[in-house]
């Protein structure tokens, strides 16, 4: 991606985790993450630069790589816009939005278009793969609503989040 935009001809620059600051704890294939230090994407934003991060993966304690596990770039994503307060985050996927059935096997189930962050996690930890568990936890923890969309459009979607903040958000 970051060369897709440098050849367009903008500043970008590709981050693997670890260089993100992005700290997990040991368990392999399933790390959690422990800390996102921001000095390394500060430095490049302030460069000017379009930083792309890649999801994932981690370095633990002891600057071995780890790798997140399933959803794991979600998680990443989702981590990013809590360290930087970002007012949302974008989870780009292959269905357009949240539906109470799998919309590929029920081609008739009805699309959310907000579902608060505990009604999600339940689905998530029920077996539901739109999200996985850790990232919607992490967004309801630092309050980050989650916009669910299919790669490349910009709408229908879900929102995830928290029924009253949204409104708030949307009255400010």
């Amino acid at each position: 991606l970051a060369m897709a935009l440098q050849e367009k001809g903008l500043l970008a620059v590709s981050l693997t985790g670890w260089q993100a600051g992005l700290h997990t704890d040991g368990n392999h294939a399933a790390a959690e993450i422990t800390a996102l230090h921001r000095r390394r994407i500060l430095r490049e934003l302030e460069s000017g630069q379009i930083v792309v991060v890649a999801g994932f993966q981690g370095v633990d304690r002891v600057g071995d790589l780890t790798t997140l596990g399933r959803g794991g770039s979600d998680t990443t994503a989702a981590a990013l816009a809590a360290a930087f307060d970002a007012c949302g985050c974008r989870i780009c996927t292959d269905v357009d939005g949240v539906y109470e059935q799998d919309p590929r096997e029920f081609p008739h189930s009805r699309r959310y278009d907000f579902i608060p962050y505990d009604e999600m996690l339940a689905m998530a930890e029920s077996g539901a793969k739109v999200l996985h568990p850790r990232c919607v936890s992490l967004a309801r923890k630092y309050q980050v609503p989650l916009t669910v969309l299919r790669t490349g459009a910009e709408s229908p979607s879900t929102v995830v989040g928290q029924p009253e903040r949204l409104h708030h958000s949307l009255a400010a």
